[in-house]
């Protein structure tokens, strides 16, 4: 039995090796151990206190899958409730559906009974102004909602390196069952409904027990352009080791062009429970819990550079 998650995912995975050890499936403990995270204010990135968007409002978006079935469910600029991945595990498991956003996806939560609360808190709303009255007045930060070229700002308001956040989870179960999840508030300052990697299949979140599973953090729209984690899943299929499989997505991703390119990074796990991180990111980490070690522990992701480019308008 294994856990493996983003560093931030901390707060959460001694729980998830303990769901997994009392006899719980890897879902569950994915799903136990993501909430902890979206729990914790300090954490930017994903639900409570995460960063807002561009009109101050933070949307969270979140992804859950289950190797053994391939099933999945997803949510995408969810506002208003604190467990997406736990919402995005209704949708999978209640819906005919995968993926669901915005306002489906409230009036979904609300008639599964999901907790609601609010997610701004006053110290990331601070950040969010001081950022914009960094470019604006404070005049147009109080009427940014009535702008008709909101789109003009998001280039002002965006810091390439805060594309960055997310918390990702694999765990393996005591049946050699593997499931992954992820959960974020995107990217800071975003333009309103922007939705990112995390809730889309086979970008953000890919697992098969037959092979594998990845779940990636960074710049969501290069794994949505890579179909990043589908293809690390993919090239396990094909016989290539968890190493070579991973650097093969990351090269993948360096094949991109276009005008944005900047952080990516994903953790993967193949069916025999190797597990790896890979980043372009030099200094990069993740943590591993499995059920023969007392504490987690820290481990460098397997550094592949590739192009980055930022050009603004």
């Amino acid at each position: 039995m294994l856990v493996v998650c983003s560093t931030n995912g901390g707060v959460g995975i001694r729980e998830a090796m303990r769901i997994l050890k009392a006899g719980g499936s890897a879902l569950d403990a994915v799903e136990a151990g993501i909430r902890l995270v979206e729990d914790n204010p300090e954490d930017h990135s994903v639900g409570l206190g995460g960063y807002p968007n561009l009109l101050g409002e933070v949307e969270l978006d979140a992804g859950i899958m289950d190797g053994e079935t391939l099933a999945a469910g997803a949510v995408g600029a969810l506002q208003g409730y604190l467990h997406p991945i736990t919402v995005a595990r209704r949708v999978m498991e209640h819906l005919p559906h995968v993926l669901l956003v915005a306002r489906g996806a409230e009036r979904f939560a609300s008639e599964m009974g999901c907790e609601r609360g609010e997610l701004l808190t006053s110290a990331a709303f601070q950040e969010w102004k001081d950022r914009l009255l960094a470019d604006m007045s404070e005049a147009e930060v109080e009427r940014i909602r009535e702008r008709p070229d909101l789109w003009r700002w998001v280039a002002l308001a965006t810091d390439p390196e805060r594309t960055k956040g997310t918390v990702n989870f694999i765990a393996q179960d005591a049946g050699g069952q593997i499931a992954g999840g992820v959960s974020t508030s995107g990217w800071a300052w975003k333009y309103p409904g922007r939705l990112g990697d995390s809730p889309i299949v086979g970008a953000g979140l890919y697992a098969d027990s037959r092979y594998g599973a990845a779940a990636c953090t960074g710049m969501g729209e290069m794994a949505i352009r890579a179909g990043t984690a589908r293809s690390v899943v993919l090239y396990l299929s094909l016989g290539l080791s968890l190493e070579e499989a991973g650097q093969r997505a990351m090269h993948d991703l360096d094949d991109l062009g276009g005008r944005y390119l900047s952080v990516m990074s994903f953790i993967a796990v193949d069916r025999e429970g190797r597990h790896a991180g890979f980043s372009n990111s030099d200094d990069a980490t993740y943590l591993l819990l499995t059920d023969t070690m007392a504490e987690p522990e820290e481990r460098k992701r397997i550094y592949v550079p590739t192009k980055r480019q930022w050009q603004t308008p």
